[in-house]
């Protein structure tokens, strides 16, 4: 196992699962505290239009996922704001619309349908430093977002109604917090792929609401559950030479299983 972490592709390996560890158990407070579950696997899945037209016109997936993920975000965000009741259709359309889209592209990309899988399941291994540079700088912007606005996206989390009275923007900030959710789903699908990213932003979340008295907390357990769900997935991954993504899926899976049922018995 020692000789493992001596190899390059083993180390860029625990920088990305410790970057997206970080930015999934953030972002995936407010998801959760939010009830953004569906909004932000749609804004994953439709990402994989952008990843289809980066291949289409030759250039890097990264701003192509980056691109598309962030304009789906807003798209759904403004829609889903204006008719809460039809939320989950609009969702819906723009989630296969981006999917469709990317597989349509990439079929049209001579020599480049055999990297769908990487994007649909995650390429942790295979992450290069340059792109380490990439997630790095989106996980500052995700985190200095989140420290200077902290209170106002706590107040429309909790209180949009009293936060409206107050004069807050409050659909501007609900806006940009989608847009940082987006950034954070860009971030995952190096690790886990668009396909399981959901649950990687969803699993800490869920976990850490149950042991959290306030949303500060909640941050802290969330990320802490998160680095453990990544690493503990992609060691094991490595020694049983299994898949990374769905690896840390099914660790995460299982701890909240566990956590599931702890709960239920101290009820009964």
């Amino acid at each position: 196992m020692l000789e493992l972490f001596s190899m390059g592709f083993m180390q860029n390996a625990l920088v990305a699962a410790v970057l997206v560890a970080i930015a999934c158990g953030v972002m995936g407070t407010f998801v959760v505290v939010n009830r953004l579950t569906s909004l932000s696997g749609g804004v994953a899945h439709a990402s994989f239009g952008g990843v289809g037209l980066a291949a289409f016109l030759g250039f890097s997936p990264m701003l192509g996922s980056l691109g598309f993920a962030v304009a789906c975000a807003m798209l759904m965000g403004v829609l889903t704001w204006r008719d809460r009741k039809n939320s989950d259709t609009f969702i819906g359309i723009i989630w296969a619309g981006g999917m469709a889209l990317g597989v349509i592209l990439t079929d049209l990309t001579p020599g480049y349908s055999g990297e769908m899988m990487s994007f649909l399941f995650g390429s942790l291994l295979t992450v290069p430093t340059e792109l380490l540079w990439w997630m790095g700088a989106l996980l500052v912007l995700i985190l200095g977002a989140v420290v200077v606005n902290y209170r106002k996206f706590l107040a429309i989390s909790f209180d949009p109604e009293f936060a409206r009275v107050q004069g807050m923007p409050v659909l501007a900030y609900y806006m940009f917090l989608i847009a940082l959710i987006a950034l954070t789903v860009v971030i995952a699908v190096q690790a886990v792929g668009m396909i399981l990213v959901i649950a990687l932003l969803t699993i800490p979340g869920y976990i850490a609401e149950n042991y959290a008295k306030n949303l500060t907390q909640m941050i802290f357990i969330s990320v802490g559950v998160s680095l453990v769900l990544v690493l503990a997935g992609l060691l094991l991954a490595c020694q049983l030479n299994f898949v990374v993504g769905p690896t840390i899926i099914a660790c995460g899976v299982l701890v909240y299983g566990v956590d599931f049922a702890i709960k239920k018995l101290r009820k009964a």
